[in-house]
């Protein structure tokens, strides 16, 4: 049995794309379809038995149309094809109200042939052209489904998440002695796991995460575990190896450098358990590159250094940002301009960045403030304070919303 396993396709993300004047859509989308093209194709050509998709088919929870018709056609041609495809819904596809559908509902109501769908915890059977195999599902739980409930209703949300682990720890070890072990059995999950390494999904979180122990899922009466959920590919091997394939398409510079793509896993049916797991193999798809240069331009002609680095780094079709330092005597001296016009080549030039290093006192007496606003002394402090220039924004955001609540009136 071949088993191709995909997940966090995040259709919808349009960042650092363009418009299409003629379709009026965004050439990020054609990235991400792309890069689930790359999917289908390998599965349709390679003997592939199941495609598992472990959750986060779109960017939000109520995706357009134009999104869900170009993943419908693409699932269509898999389940059309005799390739079983099971869907499990991850924390991106799950609606706020428990009433509403999920956004991979719409498979399951209209009884898509080949097509099974999981957006809740529960085992399945699947048969496909390779044998048999069991799925224990576990998607992204609703923090909501227990709020509501009297013994948790003044918990903080860290004792919330303390109580869904417990309630997922108990259910999995429950559904792992139900299996039948005559059956190969694969765990399917979107959730974070104790050892995961989180990626460019960090600025995509709704709401703090829950986590499971890895010992909790490394049960023998699984062949394998495949989950969604963090955008790094990344596995913790032993007997039962514990796999996020990762997001399929770049989504942010969190991924820059990183390799995109799937999982192909086979399973002998016909072993005993604990001895089915042939292989799995990570297999690349083309990726939008992310690349970031940085330029130390202190120099007597900061422009030239900088056109000049940018000469030794391919930057045809990337997504680039270009950080450069220069001091408060060349800063003028900096053309921004003929920079910009050297990546015509870029995909898209995110930001070029100007770090200036500037001398300042490092005390301020009271003639230097005076006639100040608040947030100009404070800038001015932070400068002396020589502080990051992320810590600085950071810093800068919160000066300013409580200068802004110390003079709004009662």
């Amino acid at each position: 049995m071949r088993i191709l396993h995909f997940a966090d396709l995040h259709l919808g993300v349009e960042s650092y794309g363009r418009i299409d004047p003629t379709t009026g859509l965004s050439s990020r989308l054609v990235d991400f379809l792309a890069a689930l093209d790359e999917v289908v194709d390998y599965a349709l050509h390679n003997e592939i038995d199941l495609v598992l998709f472990c959750g986060d088919a779109y960017k939000t929870r109520d995706p357009s149309q134009t999104y869900q018709r170009e993943f419908a056609k693409r699932i269509r041609r898999l389940s059309g094809n005799g390739i079983q495809v099971f869907l499990l819904a991850g924390n991106h596809d799950l609606p706020v109200a428990p009433a509403r559908a999920t956004s991979v509902e719409i498979f399951d109501t209209l009884a898509i042939e080949n097509v099974t769908v999981a957006n809740r915890a529960q085992t399945v059977r699947i048969q496909t052209r390779g044998g048999q195999l069991q799925i224990v599902a576990l998607p992204w739980v609703r923090r909501g489904a227990l709020t509501s409930r009297e013994d948790v209703k003044n918990l903080t949300p860290a004792q919330i998440n303390e109580k869904i682990e417990g309630i997922l720890t108990g259910w999995l070890e429950a559904e792992a002695q139900s299996l039948d072990p005559g059956i190969p059995a694969v765990l399917a999950g979107h959730f974070a796991h104790s050892g995961a390494m989180p990626g460019s999904e960090r600025t995509m979180l709704m709401g703090r995460d829950y986590v499971l122990l890895q010992s909790t899922l490394a049960n023998p009466a699984f062949e394998y575990v495949a989950l969604g959920h963090m955008h790094s590919h990344q596995k913790a091997e032993g007997p039962v190896p514990i796999v996020y394939p990762g997001s399929l398409q770049s989504i942010d510079f969190g991924d820059e450098g990183k390799e995109k793509g799937f999982y192909v896993v086979e399973i002998d049916g016909a072993a005993p358990r604990g001895n089915r797991l042939g292989s799995y193999q990570f297999h690349g798809v083309e990726a939008r590159r992310f690349l970031t240069i940085k330029v130390n331009a202190e120099v007597d002609d900061p422009t030239a250094a900088v056109l000049a680095a940018l000469g030794k780094n391919d930057v045809t079709d990337a997504v680039l940002r270009v950080q450069v330092r220069l001091s408060a005597a060349t800063e003028p001296l900096f053309r921004e301009a003929e920079v910009r016009k050297a990546l015509r080549d870029a995909y898209c030039v995110a930001a070029v960045n100007r770090e200036v290093e500037r001398e300042h006192r490092s005390r301020l007496g009271a003639q230097s403030v005076e006639g100040m606003t608040p947030l100009e002394a404070l800038k001015l402090y932070l400068e002396s304070r020589k502080t990051s220039p992320e810590r600085f924004r950071q810093l800068i955001e919160y000066g300013e919303r409580l200068i802004h609540q110390s003079s709004a009136p009662e």
